[in-house]
Formats: structure tokens, C-alpha cells, sequence
């Protein structure tokens, strides 16, 4: 179990580096324990990289290994999918089985996992797209906002009888576009200018300054408008010409009077867009969640009805049956076109404290061929939880009060103790795994995090007595606990 939810891993590893070991290595580093659960789902990531290896017909007849992980929460069922698909670099998204309803009820139908899994891809592979254009650009925005400021500079003024709003309304003209005649001498000049500009942006020398720019407005971002009239330019129009636009929904430009760090912000992505085909990154992310997708779906133990059927647990069973077919492997509908599932894994998990996975309906236990068990969490996994990842709690708040130049230093006591506590509370109360280390470390460090700004530059040691002192009385009164901790 973590805290942390980044996905972010570098540079995508290669398929010979995705060894079942090196993936389970991996998440060593910031998952505690549940080898069982990790071999598993290394295994699973690794039958997929074997299965693009076989002969394309061969390959259609291999589907992936469904699991279904069990075991209560806060123990990293969800963590571990998240961190594998982040390895592999796949489209993950989680979902809570009991946020959907049977066909015919009020609700979210099943097939809107598939919708928000395609969403999910379609963003990721886009801020990839977005990095790869980044620098480039940045150039062409950096050269947009320099042509703004020489016309922003050479702009007549107020008394000249041209209000302010509309002097700098035009968009810089292109390379292709007619300019007005100038003399050699006027051009050298202007070069010289440009250059200077070009010189000062790049060097973050004029941030600070206002200057007035252009974007385009739409819903979307694109100009579906011009997509009918490439060489169409709306200026040419005048103002009741961008009006008509408007109210045809085409393209519109509004000027905006932004710093300069926020106009080569904006232009930046605006140009990154431009760069982007969006037609190929959909196809691109389509198939990509197609053959690598992970979806979680989360508390799959609450569609086993306890009760009989009745009241608001008869469509439990219905829940199970429209998910047959999407875990199963059948095509999906979406405003991208046809979505099919057939290579999608899916990890159902649950806790099964008052019920056991043989209560699903038959047809939706044989989807999930693959059952792993993670084990509560003990008082020395608790202690480990608190020191080992690389993304452990006690890491992140000592990287916090930093930042209010608080040096925060743990005596391997106080970590033992609140290790005793956590795991004192789970056993008494409700079992919610690592999280409860979250609950008793805020309100060890709360009187430290209020206080922190007038505390700059001293050190401050977290030991068993503090613990006691913070949260003992808390842990022992059973009532207080039950509320607090």
C-alpha cells in the first residue's frame, strides 16, 4: 500500500526490461508485502508482451487473464494495478462496481467503463504528443509573441484616434501572407528589433510585461468553420465578419491582455496543438487500450446480494450480468468509433469480509480465471509501510515542512509506536489497512503543521513520547477513536 498516486516512470522501459522479476522489483519499491498479488499481475503484463509476439491468428485467440484480488482495504489491490499499468505505460482506470446500475434503472450503464477508459487514453497519449512537440512549440510561440510586441511597440497611440482594444487586434501575419512595401533601411531595423526581442524573451527579460495577444476561442479547440474554408481568413471581415462567425460557431479570436509569461503559456499550447494530429493520437489511443488497457473495478463484493433480492439490491445480479460481456470481450460503441474489449485486463477486487467470491454468479466468476488473496496488514508491515517506499509517508512529510524550513526528523521509537497504534485500531475497529497510518501521523503533526511558518529553521524530533502524547489518549478511549482515528 502507498500514499502516492503518480504514475509517472520515466521513459517507457523496453519489452525485453518488463521481466515478470523486474516488474515485481519495481513494485518492491513502493508496495509493501503481497508478492502473491504482484507475481501475478507481472505475470499477466508479461503474457501480453508474449502474445504480441505470436502470428497474427494465433494472436486473436489468446486472451488476457483476468484476476481477481481479494482482501481488505487499504492493502494495495488497487495500488499494485496502478503501478503496473504505469510501468507498462497502459491506459489504467479504476472504477466502483457500485456506482453502476442494470439496464433499465437510473444510473450508469456498464458500458461507460469502456467509454472513460478510451477518455483516459486518449488524454495520456496526448500529453505525450505534447511533450514530443513541446520545444518546437515553444519556438513558434516564442516567434508569435516577439511579432506581437514590435507591432504592440510600433502601434499608434490613444491620441491618434485608434482605441487601444483594436490596435493590436490583428493576429501577427504569416510568412505566405502580402505585407506593405518597406525600404531596406526600415527592414534592417525591424530585424535588428525582432532579434533583440527574440533575444530578451528567450532570456526571460520582459515576463513581467503586458502585452495584448490573440487566441481562438471554441469549444474544442478546433476551427471547424475553416476546416470548410482553408484560406479563408476571418479578419478580412471586419468586426460584423467575426460576429457572423460567432454565431455560426466557427473559429472566433478574442484579444487578451495577459502578462508575458502567460501569453507564451498559452500560445505555447496553442501552437503544441497545431502540431498534434488529434485524428491519429484517437486512432493511436484506441488501439492502445485496446491491446493494453487495465481497468480495476473495485468492490465487486458488493453486487452479491446478502439478503434475498429486494429493495435496492435487485439489480445487483443484473450489475453482474452487463458486465459478462464487457469483461468477457465484445465491442463498445463510443463517439470514437467501435471500442473492442476482447484484450482489455481487468482486475475485479473486493474485500469478501461477509461474503465469498463463490456468490457471484458462476458465468462472472469463470471471467476472473485468476484469484490472488493480499493478507492484512501487521504491525511490521505497518513500521515498514511508514520507512521503506520510496514514496513513504514519513518521506513526504518531512519533504512538506521542509518547504517551511522545518527540519523534521523520526526516532525509530516513534515509528514502532505508531505502527502499534495503527495496527491496535485496525484489529479494534474497522480494518483500513494503511490509511490508518495516514489518520495517526495528521494528528501526531498537527500542532507541528499549524505552527510551522513562525518555526523556520528549527529541528524538531518525533520520538515514542510525542507519539503517546499526541495520540494515546485518543487510541485508549474507545468512543473518541471510533471517530478520530
Amino acid at each position: 500500500m502507498t500514499t502516492d498516486r503518480s504514475s509517472a516512470h520515466g521513459p517507457r522501459p523496453t519489452a525485453h526490461d518488463l521481466t515478470p522479476a523486474a516488474i515485481v522489483a519495481e513494485l518492491d519499491r513502493f508496495i509493501v508485502g503481497q508478492r502473491e498479488a504482484k507475481r501475478a499481475v507481472a505475470i499477466a503484463l508479461r503474457g501480453r508482451l508474449r502474445r504480441e509476439r505470436l502470428p497474427e491468428a494465433l494472436r486473436d485467440e489468446v486472451s488476457p487473464k483476468n484476476i481477481l484480488m481479494i482482501g481488505p482495504t487499504g492493502v494495495g489491490k488497487t495500488e499494485i494495478a496502478r503501478r503496473v499499468a504505469g510501468i507498462a505505460g497502459a491506459p489504467f482506470l479504476k472504477v466502483e462496481a457500485t456506482k453502476f446500475t442494470e439496464v433499465g434503472y437510473v444510473g450508469r450503464d456498464v458500458e461507460a467503463i469502456v467509454r472513460d477508459l478510451i477518455e483516459v487514453s486518449i488524454r495520456q497519449l496526448h500529453e505525450e504528443r505534447l511533450a514530443q512537440v513541446r520545444d518546437e512549440a515553444e519556438r513558434a510561440a516564442t516567434e508569435r509573441l516577439a511579432a506581437y510586441l514590435l507591432r504592440q511597440h510600433d502601434a499608434p497611440d490613444e491620441r491618434d484616434g485608434i482605441p487601444a482594444r483594436r490596435r493590436v487586434a490583428r493576429r501577427p501575419r504569416r510568412a505566405a501572407e502580402p505585407v506593405e512595401a518597406v525600404s531596406p533601411a526600415q527592414a534592417r531595423r525591424l530585424h535588428r528589433r525582432r532579434q533583440r526581442l527574440l533575444a530578451q524573451l528567450r532570456g526571460r527579460q520582459l515576463e513581467d510585461q503586458t502585452v495584448e495577444i490573440e487566441v481562438v476561442v471554441g469549444d474544442d479547440g478546433n476551427a471547424p468553420f475553416g476546416d470548410f474554408l482553408p484560406d479563408f481568413d476571418p479578419d478580412e471581415l471586419g468586426e460584423s465578419g467575426q460576429e457572423l462567425l460567432d454565431l455560426l460557431g466557427g473559429p472566433r479570436r478574442r484579444s487578451r491582455r495577459v502578462s508575458v509569461a502567460d501569453a507564451r503559456r498559452i500560445l505555447t499550447d496553442e501552437e503544441a496543438d497545431r502540431l498534434i494530429d488529434f485524428d491519429g493520437v484517437v486512432e493511436e489511443a484506441v488501439r492502445r487500450a485496446e491491446r493494453g488497457g487495465v481497468v480495476v473495478i473495485d468492490e465487486v463484493d458488493k453486487l452479491i446480494s446478502e439478503g434475498g433480492d429486494g429493495g435496492a439490491d435487485v439489480s445487483k445480479e443484473g450489475v453482474q450480468r452487463d458486465l459478462l460481456p464487457i469483461v468477457e470481450g465484445s465491442t463498445v460503441l463510443t463517439r470514437y468509433g467501435p471500442v473492442k474489449t476482447d484484450h482489455i485486463l481487468f482486475i475485479g477486487a473486493g474485500a469478501f469480509s461477509t461474503v465469498k467470491p463463490a456468490d457471484l454468479l458462476p458465468e462472472f466468476q469463470g471471467r476472473f480465471p485468476l484469484r490472488v488473496e493480499l493478507a492484512p496488514l501487521e504491525e511490521d508491515d505497518l513500521y515498514a509501510i511508514l520507512t521503506e517506499p520510496a514514496n513513504a509517508l514519513v518521506r513526504q512529510y518531512v519533504a512538506l515542512l521542509a518547504t517551511e524550513g522545518v527540519t523534521l526528523a523520526f526516532a525509530d521509537d516513534a515509528l514502532r509506536e505508531i505502527a502499534a497504534f495503527a495496527a491496535d485500531l485496525n484489529e479494534r475497529q474497522e480494518d483500513i489497512g494503511a490509511r490508518r497510518l495516514a489518520t495517526i501521523m495528521e494528528q501526531v503533526l498537527e500542532e507541528i503543521s499549524f505552527d510551522a511558518p513562525a518555526r523556520a529553521g528549527e529541528t524538531v524530533t518525533i520520538d515514542a513520547a510525542y507519539v503517546r502524547e499526541r495520540v494515546g489518549d485518543l487510541v485508549r478511549d474507545e468512543d473518541l477513536s471510533n471517530f478520530i482515528l
